[in-house]
């Protein structure tokens, strides 16, 4: 019972707390519960994806969000009863009940499979990773070895960022390249990698999008691009499925953030006359995490030469009322290694 209380959520917690509380239970649904546990809804990771998109705030409670008519198991199922329930509503995790309703255990995928739960379809979009940086931010380490090549635990960053797109079905990869490029095309040629892997060289740096205009007679379907520094841990067929089902030119991948202000913020009037304090601030914000997906009409708007950054075709779009769209993880489908601090907490989440 104890296991199964870290996914208990009262329904007056709110959305914050909830996506917080889904990270840490790595179980992607919470099971929301009343005064002596009586089971009203179920949340997960996906109806607050929604909720977000929605433009939803995550202060509110919980039971704004909640499914109302949540699926179950009664005490004394059977495995086949279980089984079919999961399969066909495609659902990781169950809670059982009792007569009363009282939820008594769970039940997951992986204890009636004994095989890990995939939900995914396969994709097979091209993928650009943006390599070519200085990785000044990582020095002295970088004055060695090129960003990209830094290890996490056994594996440069950017096997890792591959191998979660080859998880999902992506074969074709293209790296731009620049900085300390002759490095990174060395360590490719002795991995002998099963994907198809091409390389495009910056003979000067472009930023994080100029490289991309030399591949216009290249890419021809919708395509991810990543910086060499991040990995995303969330579904990138969903993140695909999304992108094109809203016509959008451009995709990014935006990370929930919650920020507490350690301070008493003063909010002044005319003449610098206090109106208020409010102390220990907090906000939500979705910040950009550097991946994105884009349609390959775009690349007829990168300039041919000079420094020019995924933002700044961003802003262009923006100003043209092209379709921009946000897809939302939690704050810990997010790694970052572009300082050494992030580098070293990377390593401490991956556990390697």
């Amino acid at each position: 019972m104890e296991k199964i209380q870290k996914i208990f959520i009262k329904p007056d917690r709110n959305i914050n707390a909830a996506l917080k509380q889904i990270d840490e239970s790595a179980e992607k649904i919470l099971v929301v519960v009343g005064p002596h546990d009586q089971l009203i809804g179920t949340l997960t990771d996906g109806d607050i994806r929604r909720w977000i998109l929605k433009g939803g705030s995550l202060q509110v409670p919980v039971s704004r969000v909640m499914n109302r008519t949540p699926r179950c198991l009664r005490e004394g199922y059977t495995a086949d009863e279980a089984k079919k329930l999961m399969v066909t509503n495609k659902i990781e995790c169950l809670p059982v009940v009792n007569k009363a309703g009282v939820v008594i255990s769970a039940i997951r995928w992986v204890e009636l499979f004994e095989t890990r739960f995939t939900k995914h379809s396969t994709i097979d979009a091209p993928v650009v990773i943006m390599a070519g940086g200085e990785g000044t931010r990582l020095a002295p380490f970088t004055k060695v070895l090129p960003k990209p090549l830094l290890p996490v635990g056994e594996q440069p960053i950017i096997t890792l960022i591959i191998d979660k797109f080859v998880e999902f079905g992506c074969e074709k990869f293209y790296l731009s390249l620049n900085y300390k490029a002759s490095i990174i095309k060395a360590y490719f040629h002795d991995l002998h990698p099963k994907y198809h892997l091409e390389y495009i060289y910056e003979e000067e740096p472009r930023g994080t999008a100029g490289s991309l205009q030399m591949m216009k007679k290249t890419l021809k379907t919708s395509f991810f691009v990543s910086n060499c520094d991040i990995l995303i841990n969330a579904d990138y067929a969903d993140i695909l499925h999304f992108h094109q089902t809203r016509g959008n030119a451009i995709t990014l991948v935006g990370s929930v953030k919650h920020y507490v202000i350690p301070y008493g913020v003063c909010e002044i009037g005319a003449k610098g006359v206090l109106k208020k304090i409010q102390e220990k601030p907090e906000q939500d914000l979705l910040v950009n995490t550097g991946l994105y997906i884009l349609e390959p009409e775009v690349l007829k708007d990168i300039p041919v030469r000079g420094v020019y950054h995924i933002t700044d075709l961003i802003s262009k779009y923006l100003r043209r009322n092209k379709k921009v769209g946000v897809y939302p993880v939690s704050e810990k489908s997010w790694l970052d290694m572009g300082q050494w601090e992030a580098l070293q907490d990377m390593v401490k989440r991956l556990g390697v």
